[in-house]
């Protein structure tokens, strides 16, 4: 079972690493999303909140990536006292 976490770790860092080091081009165009989200709202659409919806999903994945990995660390953990007391 620790390979098995020791490989997930590894495989995690280097995925991670790759993401910071290579640069990436951003083309978002930020205040011209805002305005056409907000004059489509002011005209009945539904458009800002789908929009604010994504946000929050996107906000959320990292926060569930790092509980999850918390909580598989949290069941694996053992220790050493509980090991000795079942084979004395």
């Amino acid at each position: 079972m620790k390979k098995i976490i020791v490989k997930i770790l590894t495989v995690s860092a280097l995925i991670f690493a790759l993401n910071t080091i290579v640069p990436t081009t951003a083309t978002a165009q930020c205040p011209m999303c805002r305005i056409a989200a907000e004059s489509n709202y002011k005209h009945g659409g539904q458009t800002g909140k789908g929009l604010n919806a994504g946000i929050l999903y996107l906000l959320a994945t990292p926060y569930a990536l790092i509980g999850g990995m918390a909580f598989v660390w949290w069941r694996n953990r053992r220790k050493p006292d509980d090991e000795d007391i079942y084979f004395e």
